[in-house]
């Protein structure tokens, strides 16, 4: 069926109810059970019950634009007292939905009033209709409802896609450790020292010593090993110039980034570690 100006309309079917059946609006006494083709509900659709017209409030601004009902027929009161009752429902649920029905609702009494207004006869210029204003108006909500359907088709992160995610195992926090000072590395030196002083003794020979090799020696000693005693790389036998080979073995390789030196607390003992990758 078309109107004038060609526009195509969806006819509304009134259909004789099966036992299955629920009508979805009643208009004049007619129950209908199909929507038109042309026209998007919400779900959450306002309700209206009036004498003429029963069913969503989309509906009825759809037939009005149709001239398919005559709006002097409609009691506008009765939308705005049914409109306030689904505000309360609505309430914290769809508040977007709610304004759009509340627009449409002031665009009726607007339009009936204006319709209810007397006509001079001696006007030479005709008044425009007031229902095309509702119509120009119900096209540009069509429109956005409609855009507003593609947009929720559209992929949602969170909804319809995901980001993969790895979840790394959970270690326990690490203490950290002490900072260890070159004085207290000092006492520790001079400590060791003491005890090669009690070991030393007179030799006919003299033993030459390379840090190069003492470094490969204490990197053997740390194979296999958390944690070494700093006082545990030094042998006293080797009286002061082997403290001083391996002290400085152990600098060298603190240079390198080959060993740590770590304390379990402030002051305490003195532990060497192999670097970790």
């Amino acid at each position: 069926m078309e109107q004038d100006g060609g526009e195509r309309v969806e006819p509304l079917i009134a259909a004789p109810l099966e036992q299955t059946e629920m009508p979805f609006a009643i208009v004049n006494g007619e129950k209908y059970t199909e929507l038109p083709k042309d026209l998007y509900i919400p779900p959450e659709a306002l309700e209206v019950i009036l004498e003429a017209f029963e069913g969503p409030l989309d509906l009825l601004l759809y037939l009005i634009k149709r001239q398919n009902l005559d709006i002097l027929q409609i009691n506008v009161a009765a939308i705005t007292h049914q409109y306030m009752e689904y505000i309360e429902l609505m309430k914290a649920m769809q508040w977007e939905l709610a304004a759009e029905y509340l627009l449409m609702a002031a665009m009726l009494a607007e339009i009936k009033s204006r319709m209810l207004l007397p006509r001079q006869e001696e006007e030479d210029i005709p008044e425009d209709d007031p229902r095309a204003e509702l119509i120009r108006r119900l096209q540009e909500y069509e429109r956005f409802k409609l855009a507003a359907e593609d947009i929720d088709q559209l992929p949602r992160s969170g909804r319809d896609t995901f980001v993969a995610e790895i979840e790394t195992p959970r270690r326990g926090a690490d203490k950290p450790q002490p900072t260890v000072s070159i004085q207290e590395l000092l006492i520790a030196l001079a400590a060791v020292l003491r005890r090669a002083e009690m070991m030393e003794s007179h030799h006919v020979s003299f033993e030459v010593l390379s840090t190069r090799e003492r470094m490969s020696q204490i990197l053997e000693h740390l194979q296999g090993r958390t944690f070494v005693p700093f006082a545990d790389l030094f042998q006293a036998s080797e009286e002061r110039n082997g403290v001083i080979v391996t002290f400085l073995a152990i600098l060298e390789l603190m240079k390198e980034a080959l060993i740590d030196i770590v304390q379990s607390q402030p002051l305490g003992p003195i532990h060497i570690k192999p670097r970790t990758q």
